[in-house]
């Protein structure tokens, strides 16, 4: 079976939820029998890491301006004139904005599934244009999409309420890693094991970075840090304004873009993971704590709210001094380290997600 992939910026190590996720699945697929093809994005793959292949799966590097309001509809318009030409059994687009280009490979006489990852437009990141665009490509997707893919309830919900269009939901998942002793990242970055609340993202505001600044900033003489990993895609007003936060914040610390087993030393030591976001999908960087064995703090969502977690794991979506009330039991919190290793191990498998996603794919041909 002949798989082309587009709407991600490429991996292994490419910053973003939609990356992580084919980094994790397409191997996968690969070893189930799959032939895949997947167009990363120049701008985000240096030229000396431009892979032909990476774990059974092949590269196509398509050029595109790093802009965030052309970026994606240049590539996928270039991925899907030679999605036509190439002739794969099915055309694989992660994203709404991407999926903008569905019909055209639909008339193009290609089978295409797509993987609805959220509503963009609702993040704050975006303009009045940028919005109508993405959402014009979620209508395109889910009406023309052989079949739909959503990684969540919530998200089936809601291209059912607005398109009448059913959708298989396939959540994002992880494995149960081993843990990494302190090393370079901790000598790096002055810590100690247990003794830091982490979290890892992209610097956009839906993230609600702030909050958690400010309820840290709040607390009178922490005996614990604040760790940041990840940056901005495209420098913003935004995270120019959390870099100058972070700056200002004693016990702050911005640890950049990490990825592989620097960004794993970062989540085998530390004591707390928090996720204050306004928005997500299903946000893997949440799993990926828990796969770790870290307590969580997250914001309470719908989207948090479908991962099955105790109540006083949530706290109220921008109520930055609630989060502080719950930061303030740091060592009670950090006690019930490794409790939801169960449920990430039965409930976001990443060898189960390959079988399902390939169950999808044998569809077409057992019509």
């Amino acid at each position: 079976m002949k798989i082309f992939v587009a709407g991600t910026r490429g991996f292994p190590g490419v910053q973003g939820g939609v990356e992580r996720h084919c980094e994790e699945l397409y191997p996968r697929l690969v070893r189930l029998g799959c032939e895949v093809t997947v167009f990363t994005r120049t701008p985000y793959i240096p030229e000396r890491a431009r892979l032909k292949e990476w774990k059974g799966v092949r590269f196509i590097h398509l050029w595109c301006p790093k802009k965030k309001s052309l970026e994606a509809i240049t590539h996928t318009t270039l991925a899907a004139m030679r999605t036509i030409a190439g002739r794969p059994d099915i055309l694989h687009i992660h994203g709404i904005g991407p999926a903008l280009l569905a019909p055209v490979a639909r008339a193009g006489g290609i089978k295409v599934v797509m993987t609805h990852h959220g509503p963009d437009y609702m993040r704050a990141k975006w303009g009045r244009a940028a919005k109508t665009i993405l959402k014009l490509g979620e209508s395109a997707g889910v009406r023309s999409a052989s079949a739909v893919i959503t990684i969540s309830k919530g998200i089936r919900e809601h291209i059912k309420e607005l398109y009448n269009r059913d959708a298989v939901i396939i959540p994002n998942g992880v494995t149960i890693p081993a843990l990494i002793p302190p090393g370079p990242m901790m000598k790096r970055f002055g810590l100690k094991p247990r003794e830091y609340v982490f979290t890892a993202c992209r610097f956009v505001p839906e993230k609600g970075l702030e909050v958690l600044i400010d309820a840290y900033r709040a607390l009178k003489n922490p005996s614990f840090k604040v760790v940041i990993a990840g940056d901005a895609d495209h420098e913003t007003d935004y995270s120019r304004k959390i870099k100058a936060m972070a700056k200002e914040a004693p016990g702050v610390v911005l640890a950049g873009f990490q990825s592989g087993d620097s960004l794993g030393e970062l989540f085998s030591n530390a004591g707390i993971f928090v996720l204050p976001s306004f928005f997500e999908g299903l946000p893997i960087a949440l799993l990926e704590a828990l796969s770790y064995g870290l307590p969580a703090l997250i914001s309470d969502i719908p989207q948090h709210l479908e991962v099955p977690l105790d109540k006083g794991c949530y706290f109220r979506s921008g109520d930055s001094d609630a989060l502080s009330r719950a930061l303030a039991d740091f060592k009670g919190i950090s006690s019930t380290r490794g409790s939801y290793i169960p449920l990430v191990r039965g409930e976001y498998d990443w060898d189960n997600i390959a079988l399902r996603t390939l169950e999808v794919y044998k569809g077409f041909f057992n019509q």
